[in-house]
């Protein structure tokens, strides 16, 4: 893939046998907004969920002078027309409106409602638009229900995606902190699915670099999806949410305290472990540790990378299949009567509460075996994306760098659970459907083996440390802000 930009610089970025252009942001960039939306006076923001907000508050403060009004639409009565009036947002400034509106009225209309409600609204959103505006997405769900119900998008408007490599809080977040640090925020995704005046790609960027992006690489958004509904069913969520409950368990069956196995495994997790990878690499949690750690790694190494496989293998062929994205639109009627509870109710997680409460930073340690167990899983999420012909970035991103550096410091902040708890209606479906595969597998076959001293194969262990994602890392580890996101 490749692209052309009429406004903003392109960068050609070597990652290990592959070039990959990018964007580089700042806001340094944002006198180009003008030309990037030339001809744009209006950018409707559809919705108020997780990336709303934020996306709506950014667009906002970085075209501020511009002339380009940032609008607000929602569902009439919506409660979170109060949390948009808070932020600043009104009708008696003409910021503020019913939904199907605002998509009327809009130059480019950025869809960020729920993805159920995306499948059941699409054809009226699509009614709304004008000839010749734009749809933006920050998700490719959409394409994936059009692709599963035998429907297209209008041929008359552009179809553009930005997607950020992490969620609202943490988009909104670090842009607030790149008023300090310039380039501070968080990696987006873009593609264009439909360009017909030639403008398409240009708004992305322009989209993109508003939004505070340190930098926006190249996707399609069959490829977005894919990679995201399997990310986030995976290391990003669900698959931490089951290791951490898999690994409290077996550490207190081993003799520890509640308080200790909590502490040496969801603390070192998304502590140590986490910040390790962000600023260093995955090889050098590895390479930090003593002989014996680094034994204790590998056999977890080795035990827990096949079983997780197996399972990561199985959610990319749901995903791909369209089979996930059935279910997330199956669950919305279900959900009206059987509304989705809390996790945090259980011991794992109060003890964790009691455990943050008198948080110590500087003993939190680096548990060999969840560290084992932890990147085994990460690198086999990655090999399957990198054997279904991912590009590196979209690999890189989705398993590792949105995982480490914006939804593990919110889960070192306020819990596992609390994520799992507020996250989007397609993430937590996935998570809850998903985490209790990982735990199980875990449990039963990866654990069983260590315990029964089965030799674990020297191969996964060669193929760790040889891995081409490395190099990507270090690619990657150069364009990264020198801020850290700060939860509070």
């Amino acid at each position: 893939m490749s692209f052309t930009s009429k406004i903003f610089g392109i960068d050609t970025v070597k990652m290990s046998d592959r070039s990959e252009q990018i964007v580089k942001g700042g806001r340094h960039l944002f006198p180009l907004l003008p030309k990037a939306f030339a001809g744009v006076k209006q950018i409707g923001v559809i919705g108020w969920g997780s990336q709303g907000p934020a996306q709506a508050q950014n667009l906002r403060d970085s075209l501020e002078g511009t002339g380009i009004k940032v609008k607000i639409g929602l569902r009439a009565g919506s409660k979170s027309m109060d949390d948009a009036r808070k932020a600043g947002f009104s009708e008696s400034n003409g910021t503020l409106g019913e939904m199907f509106a605002v998509i009327k009225e809009s130059d480019i209309a950025l869809l960020l409602i729920a993805d159920g409600a995306q499948g059941e609204l699409f054809p009226r959103v699509f009614e709304s638009l004008r000839p010749g505006a734009t749809l933006g997405l920050s998700h490719g769900f959409l394409l994936g229900h059009l692709k599963n119900v035998g429907a297209k998008f209008p041929a008359n408007i552009n179809v553009i995606a930005v997607c950020p490599k992490g969620m609202g809080p943490s988009v909104r977040r670090l842009y607030v902190q790149g008023k300090e640090v310039n380039g501070a925020g968080i990696n987006a995704s873009f593609a264009v699915e439909q360009d017909i005046d030639g403008r398409a790609t240009d708004y992305a960027l322009g989209w993109s670099v508003a939004l505070g992006s340190p930098y926006t690489f190249q996707t399609t958004l069959e490829s977005e999806y894919k990679s995201d509904i399997y990310g986030e069913r995976g290391i990003l969520l669900g698959a931490v949410h089951g290791i951490i409950e898999s690994l409290y368990r077996r550490f207190i069956a081993q003799g520890m305290s509640k308080e200790a196995a909590f502490l040496n495994s969801a603390e070192s997790i998304t502590g140590p472990i986490s910040k390790t990878i962000s600023k260093r690499g995955i090889r050098a949690v590895y390479e930090g540790l003593d002989t014996a750690g680094k034994a204790e790694f590998d056999q977890a190494y080795t035990a827990a990378y096949p079983p997780a496989k197996e399972v990561l293998a199985e959610i990319y062929d749901e995903v791909s299949s369209g089979n996930e994205i059935r279910g997330v639109v199956l669950a919305g009627e279900r959900l009206k009567k059987h509304p989705m509870g809390k996790i945090d109710g259980t011991e794992t997680w109060k003890v964790g509460a009691a455990v943050r409460a008198k948080r110590d930073e500087a003993k939190i340690p680096v548990h060999p075996f969840a560290a084992g167990v932890y990147i085994a899983t990460m690198m086999a999420q990655i090999d399957v994306l990198l054997e279904k012909g991912h590009p590196y970035s979209e690999a890189a991103n989705e398993s590792v760098i949105e995982s480490v550096d914006s939804l593990n410091p919110y889960m070192h902040a306020r819990g596992v659970a609390y994520m799992v708890d507020n996250c989007s209606t397609t993430a937590r479906l996935g998570s809850r459907k998903w985490a209790p595969r990982f735990d199980y597998l875990l449990t039963q076959v990866a654990y069983v083996n260590v315990d029964e001293n089965r030799p674990g194969d020297s191969a996964l262990l060669d193929a760790f440390k040889k891995n081409i994602i490395h190099d990507v890392l270090a690619v990657c580890a150069e364009l990264r802000p020198s801020v850290d996101i700060s939860v509070s």
